[in-house]
């Protein structure tokens, strides 16, 4: 990708952190700062992007995603950066009229226009005529579209090279996952001998099939070991019990590393709670990617819906 600000940090920073409750088992833990690839890209997502904003050659880009999506808020800086217009289709018509949160109005601040969709049109967008609807309804016809999460099959080739940056460094490698398209390049780049362990963010239990599928778009059929667990989800998306917050709160005091609630957090806890009971033999590595940072700071003025200069709403809302 070029003309975007700073070079991308290639490949990720990888560190060894010093933590009792992996040394007591014998287990060491690395973490593999994906977040610190681009300074305007969510985590991860560039390994995503990057392939599709070239595949895209030029037109504007419409993608999907909830009220406090990262990959919208990676998609809108990735347009401003390369000058690509933006369109974001967000889930949930209740919204429209609604005051727009941080993430949603970052996105605008980098010029994404926001649609709003129900939710049940927002759950069939897959099927074509759906999806054809929503996009004349958003005046996005001839728009490249890039699938919620920018999981697709560029996608997963694009996170192929995670892998390989991990190859004969960890033992396991986990990642926190939505989509699963992170997962399916990772896991597809390893070595013989490594695995990958995803862990679900969301509940019902249907990642393992979006991982499959994913890999076979991208490869032809299923590549490496890998594996998902569903107990570390937390109650669903966006839900951070208040357990998991004393816990994310605590890694960060001991290891001074701002810990993103709605992923990596989740993904840390189960790699705690896993190491605990034993999963990891004595003596294995293990490697947790680290794929997004908390937010900023809120700032004093933020935009309103407009993609021109405007008033900040008169509240926000914030999960």
């Amino acid at each position: 990708m070029t003309g975007a600000g700073p070079p991308p940090r290639l490949p990720s920073p990888l560190a060894e952190v010093d933590d009792e409750r992996f040394a007591r088992r014998g287990v060491r833990l690395l973490l593999k700062r994906d977040d610190l690839i681009h300074p305007d890209l969510v985590g991860n997502k560039w390994r995503k992007l990057a392939p599709n904003l070239a595949e895209a050659r030029g037109r504007a880009i419409v993608t999907f995603g909830g009220a406090y999506s990262n990959h919208l808020r990676a998609a809108a800086a990735a347009g401003r950066l390369l000058g690509v217009p933006t369109i974001g289709v967000v889930r949930g018509d209740e919204l429209a009229d609604r005051p727009l949160n941080r993430s949603l109005r970052r996105c605008v601040a980098d010029g994404m226009r926001l649609f709003f969709v129900d939710r049940s049109t927002y759950r069939s967008k897959r099927e074509p005529e759906v999806l054809a609807r929503v996009l004349d309804d958003a005046g996005a016809g001839g728009a490249y579209v890039v699938p919620e999460g920018g999981s697709n099959a560029l996608a997963v080739r694009g996170c192929v090279e995670l892998g390989r940056e991990l190859r004969g460094r960890a033992d396991v490698v986990a990642v926190a996952c939505g989509t699963g398209g992170t997962l399916a390049g990772l896991a597809a780049g390893l070595d013989e001998g490594q695995r990958a362990l995803g862990v679900a963010v969301l509940k019902g239990g249907f990642l393992s099939g979006e991982v499959e599928a994913l890999q076979s778009d991208a490869f032809g059929g299923r590549r490496g070991a890998w594996e998902v667990t569903d107990r570390f989800h937390g109650g669903g998306y966006a839900r951070v019990p208040a357990e998991l917050d004393a816990f994310a709160q605590e890694f960060e005091e001991r290891h001074g590393l701002p810990v993103e609630r709605l992923y990596v957090a989740k993904m840390l806890h189960a790699l705690t709670v896993l190491t605990e009971e034993g999963a990891f033999a004595p003596g294995a590595t293990v490697a947790a990617v680290i794929t997004g940072a908390p937010d900023a700071p809120e700032p004093s003025r933020s935009p309103s819906r407009s993609t021109s200069p405007a008033p900040p709403p008169q509240s926000s809302t914030s999960r």
